[in-house]
């Protein structure tokens, strides 16, 4: 069955400015249904890392909250740690950069609440019986919320093709465990270059599987459960992951993630994608380079497949930028994402999410009527 994706494009003018149109696209796309009084909301957003500034800004977030809780929920932003070292390791750097971002309570007008505890690993597993995986192990504040709203800043990604919903849930509601599951199957290695010798990983490997060897750490293979909390303490940075997953295998295992991060919350989720500054790389990087294309509007649908699919499709049917990162398919109805990634197979997220039954790639496009005419 055809599912509904719902576009605001950003026109705006005395009749309707764009925040007022966002809540109309959220009451379309059936937020009413959703949230209901007293739910716990968890509004899964990506807080930014620092010096980058392509995420979404945190005004519009404010409407999304403003609206929960006009419904009488009780709405928490949320994200999770990174898997990699950097300014988002753990929680209170991740939400010291959300707050420097913006995101503090009194612009967003919510509390900040990380899904998965100090340092990545307040999780439970989630039975799912996937393709590939039998569980996942997704933050626990994503699991414990009564309702789930994600709102996600679409653009290309350097391993996945594009980044929109299911990047959202299945990587960003994930636990540090469950980010290392998806990317690889290997557990840390050590770059003994870098390596201090200051036993952090040591103290905090709850497995005895890192030893001292020669005054470097060593990981036992064998005995590494792969939970990534050597690399959350490791300052040198000297612990890395071992990125031997290629690209379609961690796109399935995304989209198989984003299954378990709406375990229990049928007809309990809304997902909005805001099509603006479609950059040519992940949010995770100190900087955000020049968009590919022009910005588009803001989406929303209760599907994230076919809200993704909606905003590929939106964007190959743009005209690329000249002077950007896309290398080729300028043109409207050029792929935009292979423009910029050539060796990615972007769909195959969107294949394999349908295949497991998150949603489907048939769509229909529901555009927002213009309120009155003229400026």
């Amino acid at each position: 069955m055809s599912a509904a994706v719902y576009l605001a494009d950003l026109r705006a003018g005395h009749h309707e400015n764009l925040f007022s149109k966002l809540l109309r696209l959220l009451a379309e796309a059936g937020i009413d249904r959703v949230v209901q009084r007293d739910d716990l909301t968890a509004i899964k957003i990506h807080f930014g890392e620092k010096g980058g500034h392509a995420y979404i800004r945190p005004v519009f977030i404010r409407r999304i909250v403003d609206r929960v809780k006009e419904l009488g929920g009780r709405p928490f932003l949320t994200d999770s740690c990174t898997l990699y070292p950097g300014q988002r390791k753990e929680a209170v750097s991740a939400l010291t950069c959300g707050i420097e971002n913006g995101f503090a309570y009194a612009v967003a007008g919510a509390p900040l609440i990380m899904c998965d505890g100090l340092r990545g690993h307040s999780s439970r597993r989630i039975k799912i019986d996937g393709d590939l995986l039998e569980s996942v192990d997704i933050g626990l504040e994503i699991l414990e919320a009564d309702t789930l709203i994600t709102a996600s800043h679409f653009k290309c990604h350097e391993l996945t093709g594009f980044g929109g919903a299911i990047k959202n849930l299945g990587m960003g509601c994930s636990s540090r465990q469950g980010k290392l599951e998806q990317h690889s199957t290997a557990g840390p290695t050590v770059d003994e270059e870098l390596c201090t010798a200051c036993a952090a990983c040591l103290k905090a490997c709850a497995h005895d599987a890192i030893a001292f060897i020669e005054g470097k750490a060593c990981v036992d293979a064998d005995a590494c459960t792969g939970c990534g909390r050597c690399i959350s303490v490791c300052e040198p940075m000297a612990m890395k992951i071992d990125w031997n997953e290629d690209a379609p295998l961690v796109m399935k295992k995304m989209a198989e993630y984003a299954k378990g991060a709406l375990y229990g919350k049928e007809g309990r989720s809304l997902f909005v994608n805001f099509v603006t500054q479609v950059s040519p790389a992940c949010d995770c990087y100190g900087h955000s380079d020049a968009p590919i294309v022009p910005d588009l509007g803001i989406l929303a649908s209760t599907d994230p497949v076919a809200l993704d699919q909606g905003c590929a499709d939106l964007v190959n049917r743009a005209l690329g930028f000249s002077g950007s990162a896309l290398n080729s398919g300028h043109q409207p109805g050029g792929d935009k994402f292979r423009g910029v990634h050539p060796a990615i197979d972007w769909e195959v997220t969107l294949e394999h999410a349908e295949k497991i039954g998150l949603g489907t790639r048939d769509y229909h496009l529901v555009e927002l009527a213009p309120l009155g005419s003229g400026w």
